[in-house]
């Protein structure tokens, strides 16, 4: 159903209070928080890839970072740096990357990672890490997908988010605050982790052809253009019932992003910090 290429990478990216969004000339656009300069892409050029990532609410500066996959395989990040997580200037032959709590995760195109940041719970021990085609970052763990649909995790295990290791047949992951979802070919959608709001209440999903996992949320695309969500839903994040015409989806931690076929984007949820001000954008990549 979703075909074997299972290399997708993000158009669209909402991290704790700001969006990312690379539109089809290989520009970036961003909204919402920039306190340490995560919305500052402006400059960017030849972009392929973005991610934001997304964090819990009680955290404040720890995922405000933004990183851009080049077309020439290497990475830019703009933002917050405490913990070297924007140190990715090194970084060659990347296919694939994505933005976790204080770090930043790349896969090369010989299949291995890398990762740099912080790594307390173990969440950067990538480095053994063969065969992988797409990466997910949660808040303390990091997941992999091999291209033969089996998953890998490390890092903090202490809800069952890294419990993946008997998943099969798996097209497409992401990682939440402290859940994993994994994306099946089939269509059909598995979760493990927290559940305390209802984040993994995804078994009877059907028919699903991209997930995105924010902080206590998951959201899933049908293959007829609307889209589905779980979840903790105080601020509407999962108000999207309404949706038509929608090609991808992007998770933040109480916001998310829709883009429609014709290259606009939709938004619900925290809007605090103009995450969502995303009305006027077009033109953004498929």
């Amino acid at each position: 159903m979703l075909g074997t290429n299972r290399l997708r990478n993000l158009t669209i990216a909402a991290g704790l209070r700001h969006t990312v969004g690379l539109k089809t000339d290989g520009t970036v656009l961003a909204v919402g928080d920039n306190r340490c300069g995560q919305c500052h892409v402006g400059d960017w050029r030849r972009i392929v890839a973005v991610d934001a990532g997304n964090v819990h609410m009680a955290a404040n500066t720890g995922n405000a970072h933004t990183i851009g996959l080049k077309s020439d395989g290497t990475v830019v990040a703009v933002g917050w740096n405490q913990h070297h997580q924007c140190d990715v200037g090194d970084w060659r032959d990347i296919v694939a990357v994505v933005a976790g709590w204080c770090r930043t995760v790349g896969v090369k195109s010989d299949g291995t990672v890398v990762a740099v940041g912080r790594n307390r719970e173990g969440e950067c021990d990538v480095g053994g890490w063969r065969d992988i085609v797409a990466v997910a970052a949660g808040d303390w763990h990091t997941v992999g997908l091999k291209k033969n649909g089996t998953v890998t995790a490390v890092g903090n295990n202490r809800y069952r988010q890294c419990d993946v290791g008997g998943w099969r047949d798996v097209a497409a992951i992401s990682a939440g605050y402290l859940h994993t979802v994994g994306l099946k070919s089939d269509g059909t959608v598995a979760a493990v982790g927290w559940n305390r709001h209802g984040q993994c209440d995804v078994g009877r999903w059907r028919d699903i052809v991209a997930v995105a996992a924010g902080s206590y949320h998951t959201v899933g695309l049908k293959s007829d253009g609307t889209v589905l969500a779980v979840g903790g839903n105080t601020h509407g994040q999962c108000d999207v019932g309404g949706w038509r015409d929608i090609v991808a989806v992007a998770a933040g931690c109480a916001h998310t992003l829709g883009v429609k076929a014709d290259g606009t984007v939709v938004a619900v949820g925290d809007n605090a910090y103009g995450q969502c001000n995303v009305g006027e954008w077009s033109g953004i990549r498929r």
